[in-house]
């Protein structure tokens, strides 16, 4: 694997769009470069934002920049994404991004234009959050650009252990913004039956956190689909014996006592 790209993988101060290009040739061997694409985004949210003094007043000229003028709005409940909306350059060129890529995206655009942005999680998703002041924060979800409201985070805030009154939301750093993204693309891979490079994903995932035993399962159903049997078996064998009371391993553990395991195959 590449040295290169491993140590961008494990560096938390990682230029992430530089990391986004590195894994896109990894997974599909080229990578389009990104020109001046996202300077031009830059200068023109500069321009947007710059005549503005109130810091809450230049998030929300940012944001109806970007997804008013400049069209970075998508269909909220949007179904599954191909794997051609996470190619970071032809994403920006046609407004079309899968949410973990706009994710960074967005926070990397943010953060160039002098704004305290990062991301967060927030039950059932990540989401964007821009500083105003020691008191006032915006948080928006990176699809649609709206804001969320004091009333549905309270609720989401729920779902999160702890006492809500001393809860306190961490920015999420930037090995997890790229895990996230690679987890994406890897189900957006499968799903359109290319095996090979969800496998890519699946390595470069194990490369973050050695041994996960779900990313060992998955390993082992690429691998089976590509025909390497034994491989599969001994990571399905894995998942097996590091999960044994989630559902999906009871249900593999009986199918595997059931297989006879030769040299190089199973019948």
């Amino acid at each position: 694997m590449n040295s290169l790209l491993l140590s961008e993988l494990a560096n938390e101060r990682v230029n992430l769009l530089k990391a986004l290009l590195l894994i896109e040739e990894h997974i599909f061997g080229k990578s389009e470069p990104l020109t001046d694409q996202f300077e031009c985004l830059v200068e023109n949210s500069l321009q947007a934002i710059t005549p503005e003094e109130d810091p809450l007043i230049k998030v929300q000229c940012f944001l109806e920049n970007m997804f008013v003028k400049l069209l970075f709005i998508e269909q909220a409940h949007q179904k599954s994404l191909g794997s051609e909306c996470y190619h970071l350059a032809p994403a920006l060129a046609q407004r079309t991004m899968a949410p973990a890529l706009k994710v960074i995206v967005m926070q990397e655009l943010a953060q160039r234009c002098g704004l305290i942005c990062d991301v967060v999680f927030i039950p059932k998703m990540l989401m964007m959050r821009i500083i105003c002041d020691e008191d006032y924060a915006v948080i928006f979800e990176p699809i649609t650009g709206e804001p969320i409201d004091w009333h549905t985070l309270d609720q989401r805030l729920t779902d999160i252990e702890g006492d809500p009154e001393n809860i306190t939301l961490e920015s999420e750093s930037n090995t997890v913004l790229l895990r996230n993204y690679l987890l994406n693309l890897k189900n957006a891979l499968i799903n359109e039956q290319k095996f090979q490079q969800a496998l890519r994903c699946v390595d470069l995932l194990l490369a973050i956190k050695p041994d996960d035993p779900i990313e060992r399962r998955d390993r082992g159903f690429l691998f089976h689909q590509l025909d390497c049997f034994k491989v599969a078996y001994d990571d399905y064998r894995y998942f097996v014996e590091q999960c044994p009371d989630d559902p999906a391993a009871q249900l593999l553990k009986i199918q595997l006592d059931n297989i006879q395991i030769g040299n190089t195959i199973l019948h």
